[in-house]
C-alpha cells in the first residue's frame, strides 16, 4: 500500500515538476532564450522544486544529513539533466521533431528515470 501511494504522489509532484519545467523552458524560449539555455535554466528551477517536494511529500525523508541528500539528488539530476538536453538536440536538431513533441516527449523519459534514481538512492 505504502508503494502505491507514493508512486501516485511521484507522478502528481512530477507532473507539477514538469510543468514548472515546461513554464520555465517556454517563457524563456519566448523571450529570446536559446533552447539549450532555457533547457538548463528550466532544468535547475525544476530540480529545486522536485527535491523540496520528493522531500517533504512523495518519499518523507526524515534524513538529518540534508546536504548529503541534496548532493545525491542534484547529482542524479544533473545526470538526467545532461540526458534532457542531448536528447533534446538529438530530437530537435538531429531528428528535426519539433520544439514541443521533443521536450514532452524528453521529459516523460527523464521522469522515469529520475523516479528510479530517487527511490534506489536518494531517499532508500
Amino acid at each position: 500500500m505504502r508503494l502505491d501511494r507514493e508512486l501516485f504522489l511521484y507522478v502528481v509532484f512530477g507532473g507539477l515538476t514538469t510543468i514548472v519545467n515546461l513554464i520555465a523552458y517556454f517563457a524563456l524560449e519566448y523571450a529570446g532564450v536559446n533552447y539549450i539555455i532555457s533547457n538548463i535554466l528550466a532544468w535547475f528551477i525544476s530540480v529545486l522544486f522536485a527535491y523540496i517536494t520528493n522531500r517533504i511529500w512523495v518519499f518523507e525523508s526524515r534524513s538529518p544529513n540534508i546536504a548529503k541528500e541534496m548532493v545525491l539528488f542534484f547529482g542524479g539530476r544533473l545526470f538526467s539533466g545532461v540526458l534532457d538536453t542531448a536528447l533534446l538536440y538529438v530530437f530537435i536538431d538531429i531528428l528535426t521533431l519539433g520544439n514541443a513533441f521533443s521536450k514532452i516527449t524528453v521529459e516523460i523519459i527523464i521522469a522515469i528515470l529520475n523516479y528510479v534514481f530517487s527511490k534506489l538512492i536518494v531517499f532508500k
